[in-house]
């Protein structure tokens, strides 16, 4: 498996000092380098890394739980996708809410799930962008347009209880725990923020009302799937999931 190690290093003391007080910081950047063999062999870079290697072991190291059997996210169903989305309407009770529907994007997951023990940092890697849970509602008729914005994209992770046929990237059949979607009823649907801002194509999420999003800690995207696999393997659950037909491509 892959191993990142991020790394931080601003010397703003250094350049105050430099160049004195009339400078300031501007900006500040950072990027996810991979250290991979090559990297390794460099005596210096090895050098470098040792203050922050032990500090970001101990954070990304722990194991939080066990899975299965390895998942990874693909259009235009997944197991890692269906996980996903499922523990966005389980962490809705944290909040009181009961979401009819989850939706996460394919783009929003960067990494797959190892076999066996999963680390806080496989966590990271799966899910490292600083996105939070949000709730919303949709009229029916919403809830229409959503479903032929996700065929347009080839589908995406949503949670248990939808069955979404795509045929020709339009919507040819969908039901939402067994029913039709009715029109003239609201559906509660929980997602991540950067959807729910219209991006990645869900244009109609913003048009939502009784919005909630909250920005606590559990809120965080990373954090609430971590607590889901404390909670399930605190009851002796090894975490799974199938493909069972949530959307089909015809």
């Amino acid at each position: 498996m892959r191993k990142y190690i991020v790394v931080a290093v601003v010397f703003l003391t250094a350049a105050i000092s430099a160049f004195g007080q009339k400078y300031h910081v501007t900006n500040v950047t950072r990027e996810r380098i991979l250290v991979d063999s090559t990297f390794a062999d460099d005596a210096r870079g090895v050098d470098v890394l040792a203050p922050y290697k032990h500090i970001v072991d101990s954070i990304m190291s722990p194991v939080v739980g066990k899975v299965a059997k390895y998942m990874a996210a693909h259009n235009p169903e997944s197991e890692l996708s269906n996980l996903l989305a499922d523990i966005m309407v389980w962490q809705g009770r944290r909040y009181g809410e009961k979401p009819d529907l989850g939706i996460y994007n394919m783009g929003g997951i960067r990494a797959a799930l190892p076999a066996g023990d999963v680390t806080f940092g496989d966590v990271n890697d799966v899910a490292p962008f600083e996105n939070y849970i949000t709730f919303l509602s949709l009229t029916g008729e919403q809830m229409k347009t959503l479903c032929d914005q996700i065929a347009k994209s080839n589908g995406c992770g949503l949670s248990k209880g939808i069955a979404l046929v795509i045929k020709g990237r339009e919507v040819e059949s969908v039901t939402l725990h067994g029913q039709p979607i009715d029109p003239n009823r609201t559906y509660r649907i929980v997602t991540l923020n950067y959807l729910a801002e219209g991006n990645d194509g869900f244009a109609v999420l913003p048009e939502g009302f009784d919005i909630k999003s909250p920005k606590d800690e559990q809120a965080r995207t990373r954090e609430f799937i971590v607590d889901y696999f404390i909670e399930k393997t605190k009851a002796g659950e090894v975490i799974d999931a199938e493909i069972e037909g949530r959307v089909v491509l015809k």
